[in-house]
This record gives C-alpha cells, sequence and structure tokens, in this order.
C-alpha cells in the first residue's frame, strides 16, 4: 500500500458541531489536494441537525423549546433527514479518497455499517442492518446512524454510535424520518460502557474493514 494511505486519527474530544464541520471541510481540501485520509473522532454538545432530505415535521417541539433546553439545530450538506448528537455519542468522520476503493456510496455506506457492526460485536452486542434502511440495529432498535456528504469522491460526515447517552433526548425528533427508537451500547449492555474503550475498538474495525494503516496524530484545525 501507498505510505500516502496510512490514515491520521485525531480526536477532537468534545467539540461544537460546527466547528467539527469546519475542520472536515479543512481536512477535505487536504485529502483532495493528495494528504492523507483522516478518521475524526469526537462528540458533540446537544444538537439537532437536518440532512439534505431533512422535513422539519421530524422536529417533534418547537424551535423555542430547544432553545430553551440548549439543543441546537444545523442544517447540514450530508444525505438524510434528522438526527440528533449528544454527549456520550461517538461520531466518526472519515475524510477519505474513495477513488482509492471504489467511486459507488452504496459501497461505502455498507463499509461503514460493518464497521459499527464490528464494534458491537466486540462489545458483546449482536447488530445488523434493516433492508432498506440505513444504519445499524439492535434488538429492532437503531443503535447507530449514518449520513455521509462526498466531494469529488472524498468523504465526509459519517456515523454516530450511541454508546452512553441520554436517550430522553431522542424524543425531540423522529430519528433519520423514520419513526424509528433508538438504543445505546450501555442500555442494551445494562452497564457503563467507556468512550475511550470504544474509540480504540473503532480504530481497530476501521483498520480491519478498510485495510487502511492507522496512526494517531495531533489535531490539524
Amino acid at each position: 500500500m501507498n505510505t500516502e494511505m496510512i490514515c491520521r486519527v485525531e480526536d477532537l474530544g468534545l467539540v461544537d458541531y460546527e466547528d467539527a464541520w469546519a475542520c472536515q471541510k479543512v481536512q477535505v481540501d487536504r485529502v483532495r489536494a493528495g494528504g492523507r485520509p483522516v478518521l475524526l473522532l469526537c462528540e458533540h454538545p446537544a444538537v439537532i441537525t437536518l440532512g439534505r432530505l431533512a422535513q422539519e415535521k421530524n422536529i417533534l417541539v418547537s424551535r423555542e423549546t430547544l432553545e430553551h433546553n440548549g439543543v441546537q439545530v444545523v442544517a447540514v450538506d450530508r444525505g438524510g433527514d434528522v438526527t440528533l448528537h449528544a454527549p456520550g455519542q461517538l461520531v466518526v468522520y472519515p475524510i477519505l479518497p474513495l477513488a482509492y476503493w471504489k467511486k459507488d456510496l452504496h459501497w461505502y455506506l455498507a463499509q461503514l455499517e460493518q464497521v459499527a457492526i464490528d464494534l458491537l460485536k466486540s462489545f458483546g452486542i449482536v447488530a445488523n442492518r434493516i433492508s432498506g434502511k440505513t444504519g445499524v440495529w439492535a434488538d429492532n432498535l437503531k443503535i447507530a446512524s449514518i449520513g455521509i456528504g462526498v466531494r469529488q469522491w472524498v468523504s465526509y460526515h459519517g456515523v454516530g454510535i450511541n454508546v452512553d447517552m441520554d436517550m430522553e433526548l431522542f424524543d425531540l425528533i423522529n430519528p433519520c424520518g423514520l419513526d424509528a427508537r433508538m438504543t445505546s451500547m450501555a442500555r442494551v449492555k445494562g452497564v457503563t460502557v467507556e468512550m475511550r474503550d470504544v474509540k480504540e475498538c473503532l480504530v481497530k474495525c476501521f483498520h480491519r474493514q478498510f485495510n487502511l494503516p492507522m496512526i494517531y496524530a495531533p489535531v490539524q484545525l
């Protein structure tokens, strides 16, 4: 493998959604210019994001109620409908030159789903796909959401895996427009799940699924 295809892993920690979005755009430009792929790991303060197919009716409370509860609303350039991020959810943003593998978005979505399925299996959670619905499910409850963007075949946006978060926040939305019920790793396991352990496992699963060497690196903003 070309040494330039070594993937940088950057942990942004708890970061404002729009700051992470700006970081992704910078990284996309770097990868388009021939830089190394990047895997950004982070958590976000409570925020509802609206994808390109989002319908306002899938936010189930007023904007005033959201503002009162400190929940941001941000319209973004990813696919999909409405989703929610909050502390305790691992958000993964792969910035990848997809042409290195395949110029096939269905293949890429399936790859991301498999990374999440493999991760959950490592924690003793049986998860799967549901035909016609993007994401990953455990006991018919959605545990990982996926929404991507692509610019000149460089990927951004990505995956949100519910690790150990306030699940009542999902009552604010109709997740992904699917009227889906949500769960988390901690809820399925019935015990606390440490975010650092999930991050470490995620990087290993990503490495295996994409056959991509990984190096931890300082954050580049």
